[in-house]
């Protein structure tokens, strides 16, 4: 077992060291936004009576990958379906990077395989949220220090 920063663990990630599901890649891009144990204490106990919201992510499968669509995405369903009665399967011919191209409001986790994310979001977050830092895990952009 062994600490690591959430730059730390996204770098283990992408040496494939570790691995992590896409959630887990979206609450550490999130951390990555503070730079400090202290800022993030802080900014928990300030919105922590805000509220909070629960969502699922709904597949896209693309050509070329995944991508997993998040609440405000502007791919993500009006009705999205929760049981997988319904059976719904979202699927386009269009690559993730035309969907990206072609789009404006961005809420989602771009899936290339296993030790590929990416985090796209440009939407307001809710409740005082903050919005994960958009990292891919194949380049290195972030400055937390936590």
């Amino acid at each position: 077992l062994q600490w690591s920063s959430p730059p730390e663990a996204i770098e283990r990630f992408k040496s494939q060291e570790i691995w992590f599901a896409p959630p887990q890649f979206y609450e550490l891009c999130r951390l990555c936004n503070f730079s400090s144990l202290h800022e993030l204490h802080k900014f928990s106990s300030d919105r922590a009576l805000e509220g909070c919201e629960r969502w699922m992510p709904v597949m896209l499968t693309a050509s070329d990958g995944y991508v997993q669509l998040l609440p405000g995405d502007e791919l993500y369903p009006e009705d999205p379906d929760y049981t997988g009665e319904k059976k719904i399967i979202m699927s386009t011919d269009k690559k993730v990077e035309d969907l990206i191209k072609e789009g404006s409001e961005f809420h989602r986790i771009v899936i290339k395989n296993m030790n590929n994310l990416a985090v796209y979001v440009n939407i307001q977050a809710k409740y005082k949220h903050r919005n994960p830092l958009m990292i891919n895990s194949d380049c290195s952009d972030y400055s937390s220090r936590l």
